[in-house]
């Protein structure tokens, strides 16, 4: 996969790519992330890349020119098939998640442009970025870090770049559910005891430990996520979702099961 990321402040990349899963794909020739010098592509001898906005307000806005050609200098030099998408780092932009990272670990190549200051000209928007992407809502100085996170989230998507694929797999977010509980050395802690199941060998009872507590996490820290999730009857019987239950007892925490159904 080839990354490139156009901005003022290349620097900034240096540092986090030569660390850990980031640098091993590099250096397994895996991953290749090109930093550009948005100023190596302005127009005048100051190399300026942002005015004054048309209007009137404070601030300044990040102009055209330089990312267009910026754009056009990186197609017209990227080995067939080139970029397949563009991306803008913006707080209007779509937010970034996991679904997001997996359709981009698909490109052999895109581009990422850093936002900066008080905007970028909206032609940016319009007629180069394929894609306006945000990490959440809120403000960052420069859309250099929504970069570094966007680049480290699908580089590890890549096949290799993480020595164990099911490892990705089983990951939060890489289905609706978050994660189950992990647990080490010591078995014992301060008196905080590892669970007696996964000490117990028994490979598929700690596997249905697992999904059960994925399950209830999901459902008590993000019941947005536990609401758009499909279950299977093992995890209705997981949950307690009973058919036909001998007694009902009161379980506010659960959502209501099928039709027909009690939460015991």
């Amino acid at each position: 996969m080839r990354i490139d990321v156009v901005t003022i402040f290349p620097e900034m990349f240096r540092s986090p790519l030569e660390y850990s899963i980031l640098k091993r794909a590099h250096d397994a020739g895996l991953l290749e992330v090109i930093c550009h010098n948005l100023r190596d592509y302005a127009t005048d001898r100051h190399r300026t890349v942002d005015d004054t906005p048309f209007g009137g307000g404070p601030g300044m806005v990040m102009k055209p020119e330089p990312f267009f050609l910026a754009v056009e200098t990186i197609v017209a030099t990227s080995p067939p098939p080139g970029p397949g998408r563009i991306l803008l780092t913006s707080p209007r932009g779509q937010r970034f998640d996991q679904a997001f990272a997996c359709e981009l670990a698909a490109e052999d190549q895109f581009i990422i442009l850093c936002g900066r200051y008080e905007g970028v000209d909206e032609r940016v928007h319009q007629h180069l970025a394929t894609d306006e992407v945000s990490l959440g809502d809120f403000i960052l100085t420069g859309g250099e870090l929504a970069a570094l996170c966007i680049i480290d989230a699908t580089a590890r998507l890549v096949p290799g770049v993480v020595g164990k694929e099911e490892s990705v797999r089983e990951e939060t977010f890489s289905g609706c559910l978050l994660e189950y509980p992990q647990f080490t050395r010591p078995a014992n802690f301060r008196g905080w005891r590892v669970p007696d199941v996964l000490l117990s060998g028994n490979h598929e009872e700690i596997r249905r430990w697992r999904r059960r507590q994925a399950l209830e996490l999901t459902l008590a820290l993000r019941p947005d996520l536990f609401r758009i999730c499909s279950f299977t009857d093992e995890d209705r019987e997981l949950l307690g979702w009973q058919e036909k239950p001998k007694r009902r007892r009161r379980a506010e925490h659960l959502p209501p099961g099928p039709e027909g159904a009690s939460r015991e």
